[in-house]
């Protein structure tokens, strides 16, 4: 079925327009830059518009790990908050 349409949509580029390709163009840009960063269309696009904005300067790839748990270190002696505090006396 996947076939069927990429071979329709092939035949329909045919009958496009140079303006229309030039969108088509930019569009499977973005689309290819959004996945290979693993984000979907609509988020590459509000990120790219901050990065254009001047809010941000560049675009991570998205994280694919699930965030791990914060274990402390266990130390000897007294909480090192204790130590802080009474050094800060």
């Amino acid at each position: 079925m996947a076939q069927d349409t990429l071979a329709h949509i092939l035949d329909e580029i045919k009958s496009l327009e140079l303006d229309e390709i030039q969108v088509l163009e930019r569009t499977l840009g973005e689309q290819r830059q959004a996945i290979n960063y693993g984000y979907s269309l609509e988020e590459w696009r509000v990120l790219t518009s901050l990065v254009e904005a001047g809010l941000m300067t560049e675009i991570a790839p998205k994280r694919t790990q699930a965030h791990q748990e914060f274990v402390p270190v266990p130390i000897k002696g007294k909480p090192l908050s204790e130590t802080v505090a009474e050094e800060r006396r």
